[in-house]
């Protein structure tokens, strides 16, 4: 049966290195994008000059209707999806808590929860057997803010990030019967364009040094480790965080 996988802000970043990965492994892959169209289109021509068969295909996550026209657009553009990275998300500049405005939490709480939750209810749609799939894997992109608060940066962006560790833990165990697995990653701080958004892009290199392992990490690391979560070497392995974190 062949493999698909649909990457949510699969265009660039953690969700690019991850839909390229996949489709060297042999998943046809629907890239996500909600803005940047060109970046979409170039990795999408990138993995069917090698071979692959890829779609990208445009939604904003937090829009109710626009994430079922996605999931719509691969039923009929690859097929029955058989795998979910709920990758994309959004950060805002850095500040403290008395700073922030309803409409700036309003935001990061649309995308980086209630997003994941629209798609994994539509994965889950097309991989239970009681909906006529055949089993699934999701992997839900969390991020060590969630252990450690962001305090002083984004703790908005902390407590989303939190809330999707505690949304994998409950959705695996209501769909463990369904032959869906559900786990997580944490990824610590990656060398990716997100990092411009907090207005301080060498936080990077600066706060990677302080890791155990010495440096930042990267897009690709990441990716490794969802593909495995994703894959049958992590079979019994459900509702389960993995740091990617360097140690810290």
């Amino acid at each position: 049966m062949q493999r698909i996988l649909l990457v949510t802000g699969g265009g660039r970043g953690i969700g690019a290195a991850t839909a390229r990965l996949a489709a060297a492994q042999g998943y046809a892959v629907a890239i996500n994008y909600a803005r940047d169209e060109a970046s979409a289109s170039r990795l999408k021509g990138d993995i069917e000059k090698a071979g692959g068969r890829a779609i990208a295909v445009p939604a904003d996550v937090s829009v109710e209707a626009e994430v079922v026209r996605m999931f719509e657009a691969v039923d009929r553009s690859l097929g029955r999806l058989t795998a979910l990275v709920n990758n994309a998300g959004i950060v805002d500049r850095s500040t403290r808590v008395e700073n922030m405005t309803a409409a700036r939490l309003q935001r990061m709480f649309a995308v980086n929860v209630t997003g994941s939750f629209l798609c994994a209810r539509e994965a889950v749609k097309r991989m239970a057997p009681r909906f006529g799939g055949a089993g699934g894997t999701i992997v839900n992109v969390s991020s060590a803010a969630a252990r450690l608060g962001s305090p002083g940066d984004y703790v908005d962006y902390a407590a989303s990030k939190g809330a999707i560790d505690t949304f994998t833990v409950g959705l695996a165990k209501e769909v463990a019967a369904d032959r869906i697995r559900v786990n997580g990653v944490r990824p610590g701080v990656i060398r990716t364009e997100i990092h411009a958004s907090s207005g301080d892009p060498a936080r990077v290199e600066r706060i990677g040094a302080m890791a155990p392992l010495g440096r930042a990490g990267e897009a690709e690391e990441v990716a490794r480790a969802i593909l495995w979560l994703l894959s049958d070497e992590a079979s019994y392995i459900t509702g389960t965080m993995l740091d990617v974190t360097g140690g810290r």
